[in-house]
Order: C-alpha cells, then sequence, then structure tokens
C-alpha cells in the first residue's frame, strides 16, 4: 500500500551530502515513499556505495524509493516541478540533498500538518557550526501561532517578512531553548519561508500551482521555493515547529549565482484565494 507521504530530493554533483541525506531518512520511523532526482554534471550523486547502501535500507524497510536522472538543466522551479509530477502523495516533503534530519523528524512534521490543517509546515535547517554565535536581535520576530494558522500575505519590507532572520545560522536551537517548554512536543511559529525541509498538503500546492511558474525563469534562478511557499501561505497558511530536527550540512552552495529571484520576475499572486 503506498503511503500518503512522499519525500523529494533533488540533487547535482553532491555524493558525499546525498548519502547523509539518505541516511537520515533511513533513520525515519514514519511510512513514506522517497524519490530522488539527479541533475549532477558526471555521475549521479546516488551512484556510490554509500548512497546505494543507504536505498537499499529504505527499500529492505518496505519504503517505496524511486531514483532518476532529470537533465538537461532547466534551473531549479523546473527541477522541483519534475519532481513533484512523480509523486501523486497527499503530503510531499521537499527536503534538500545537504540536509539531516534527526529521527522522529518526518513523524513530527507530518502530526503538525495533520493537527494544524494548514498548507505547509517546515523544519529549519540548522547551522551548528554557530550553536556559540547568539543573535538576540533576530529572534525578536518569534510569534507562536495559537490555533490553526491562518492565511498571511508576506511581502517585503514588512513585519512578516523580517521574520527570515529567525533561521539563519543556529538560531533554531536558541529559539527552540527559549520557547519550547517542558512536555511540548512541538511548537509552531509564524514564519516568512522555511529552507531545506518543508511538508507541504499537495492540495493546497497544487491550488496555487506549484511550480508551474518555471517556463518564466532563467535556468540560472533561485528563491523558488520562496515564492511557492509564500503563495500557499497566502492561500492556506503555514508554520515552522520546533525543535527542529532539520541540520544543515554546511557545504559550498552548487546554487552561487542569486541574481535572478523567482518572486521578482514571476511576482507572488496567483490565481486563486484564501481558503
Amino acid at each position: 500500500m503506498n503511503p500518503d507521504l512522499d519525500v523529494l530530493v533533488p540533487t547535482r554533483d553532491r555524493p558525499v551530502e546525498l548519502a547523509t541525506t539518505l541516511a537520515g531518512l533511513a533513520g525515519q520511523d514514519h511510512p513514506f515513499g522517497v524519490v530522488v532526482s539527479d541533475q549532477s554534471t558526471g555521475a549521479a550523486s546516488f551512484e556510490t556505495p554509500p548512497a546505494e547502501t543507504m536505498l537499499r535500507v529504505l527499500r529492505a524497510a518496505g519504503r517505496p524509493v524511486r531514483v532518476g536522472r532529470h537533465l538537461p538543466r532547466r534551473g531549479l522551479a523546473e527541477h522541483r516541478a519534475a519532481l513533484l509530477a512523480r509523486s501523486t502523495s497527499r503530503y510531499v516533503l521537499f527536503v534538500d540533498d545537504d540536509v539531516w534530519l534527526e529521527p522522529g523528524t518526518v513523524a513530527q512534521l507530518h502530526e503538525a500538518i495533520v493537527e494544524l490543517r494548514c498548507g505547509l509546515v517546515g523544519a529549519p535547517v540548522q547551522g551548528l557550526s554557530y550553536l556559540d554565535d547568539h543573535r538576540p536581535d533576530e529572534l525578536v520576530p518569534f510569534e507562536r501561532w495559537r490555533g490553526r494558522p491562518e492565511p498571511e500575505q508576506i511581502d517585503p519590507g514588512t513585519p512578516q517578512w523580517q521574520r527570515f532572520t529567525l533561521h539563519n545560522a543556529a538560531n533554531p536551537v536558541h529559539l527552540a531553548e527559549r520557547h519550547v517548554r517542558p512536555g511540548e512536543r512541538w511548537v509552531p511559529y509564524k514564519i516568512a519561508w522555511v529552507g531545506g525541509c518543508v511538508l507541504y498538503d499537495r492540495r493546497e500546492l497544487d491550488a496555487v500551482g506549484g511550480f508551474g511558474f518555471w517556463p518564466l525563469l532563467p535556468e540560472s534562478h533561485c528563491g523558488e521555493d520562496v515564492l511557492v511557499q509564500q503563495r500557499v501561505l497566502a492561500r492556506a497558511g503555514g508554520a515552522g515547529i520546533l525543535p527542529s530536527g532539520a541540520y544543515h550540512l554546511e557545504s559550498p552552495t552548487t546554487v552561487p549565482d542569486r541574481t535572478v529571484q523567482a518572486r521578482d520576475v514571476v511576482g507572488s499572486q496567483f490565481a486563486g484565494s484564501p481558503r
């Protein structure tokens, strides 16, 4: 029986990082399928002994696993659109190929999105090399969601946009230390967007067009995930959750050119209305 959640992993030229990401998935106990889509210049990142071993572990645990190449490259948004098209699950979790998830993270995200009944829930990635770098000013925008998250329009220059500082460096760790009380499994809070690990309600993602805007963008772009998340937030609401359980591997970016932001080209509006 197919699970109601797929983990979608786009990857490019990151064999070590992908194996680490897969190891994190292999340690999860929630049912899900896995789809890995590779755009590496040379050999696929999943064609290494460590990655192949983790894929075998996932399959041995009864998880549906699909891996494949997706070329030629047409940009980040097109790659995510192609990954999404390979899944029919009710929930889709996009996990970047430089993120390790501690055990229980997928189950926590699924529990949160079902309980909160919103469009997306994200686990912010944490850079532990910054653990001793405390940034109290960047934590000021933190605000819990009390009850079901409401639709929000997030625009540059607004107080809501400033929430992006919550996810810098090791800020999610420091936020959890401040705001997660004894006995709380997880705490939902207001976001501008979440990078690296985001679970979507597929119905809400499809309702805003998913990543279907990709033909409007040049191959070299970024911010496609920010644009999609903010469209979902405007329609169905969403939240980050603490403690996170997602850790950034802190490898060099494979997207050094960040000149073109998807939102600047496409705009944030979509053909729809708040739920």
